[in-house]
C-alpha cells in the first residue's frame, strides 16, 4: 500500500478527491488494484510480454475518464471493466490488424453500468476544471508525441491504425506510444515538477 496518507480512505473517497484535484490519491487507488488487474491480464494475455504496457494503458484510460465513475458501483469491478476491455481491444487488433471504428461504445455501456446521471453544475465545474488540467499535460507533450497521445487514448485508434495513419512501422508506433505513455504518467504524478 502507498504509504502517502490516502490509505485511510476508501476508493469512493479517494476517486472523490482524485476528481477535485488531488492526483496523487489516485496512486493509492493503482496500488490497492495494480496486482489483481496485473494477475487477471497475465491469465487472458497467456504471458507476461504485454501484461505491463496493457497494465499502464488501463490505468490510464481510468484516470482520463475518472469523472465518468458511477460511484453507486464498487471501483474495482470498473477497473477491472476497463482492463478487461484494454485487452479486448488489444487482442482483437492483434488478430484482425484493425478495429472497426463503429465497434467503439459508449463507457457506461461497455461496462453494463447504468448510464450515470447528469453531472451537478459542482461536478460539471469539477469536471471541466480536470479536463483542464489534463488538456494543459497534453500541450506540455511535444507534438508528435502529443499527436499520438490524442490518437491512441483520446481517439482510442488501434496501434496498427495509427501506424496506417500516420505511415510508420508499427514497431515505432508502439515505442513512441510507450515513451508518451511515460511522459504522460509523469506528468500526471509529478505536476509541473514533471515538466517534460
Amino acid at each position: 500500500m502507498v504509504a502517502n496518507g490516502y490509505d485511510i480512505y476508501d476508493d469512493r473517497a479517494l476517486v472523490q478527491r482524485v476528481v477535485e484535484g488531488e492526483i496523487s490519491a489516485f496512486d493509492t487507488l493503482f496500488a490497492r488494484h495494480r496486482d489483481a488487474i496485473y494477475a487477471m491480464l497475465a491469465k487472458r494475455a497467456g504471458n507476461t510480454d504485454d501484461v505491463d504496457d496493457l497494465m499502464q494503458e488501463a490505468f490510464m484510460k481510468a484516470y482520463l475518464k475518472i469523472g465518468l465513475y458511477n460511484p453507486a458501483y464498487d471501483f474495482g469491478a470498473w477497473i477491472c471493466a476497463i482492463a478487461k476491455n484494454t485487452f479486448i481491444d488489444f487482442d482483437r487488433s492483434r488478430r484482425t490488424n484493425a478495429l472497426n471504428p463503429s465497434s467503439n461504445v459508449v463507457l457506461d455501456s461497455r461496462f453494463g453500468a447504468a448510464p450515470a446521471d447528469a453531472p451537478t453544475p459542482e461536478e460539471s465545474i469539477i469536471n471541466a476544471q480536470q479536463r483542464s488540467q489534463i488538456e494543459r499535460y497534453i500541450a506540455m507533450l511535444p507534438s508528435d508525441y502529443r499527436q499520438l497521445f490524442e490518437l491512441r487514448f483520446i481517439d482510442e485508434y488501434s496501434y496498427e491504425e495509427i501506424a496506417e495513419r500516420l505511415d510508420m512501422k508499427l514497431g515505432t508506433v508502439k515505442t513512441r506510444i510507450f515513451r508518451v505513455r511515460n511522459m504522460m504518467c509523469r506528468l500526471i504524478t509529478e505536476g509541473d515538477e514533471g515538466r517534460i
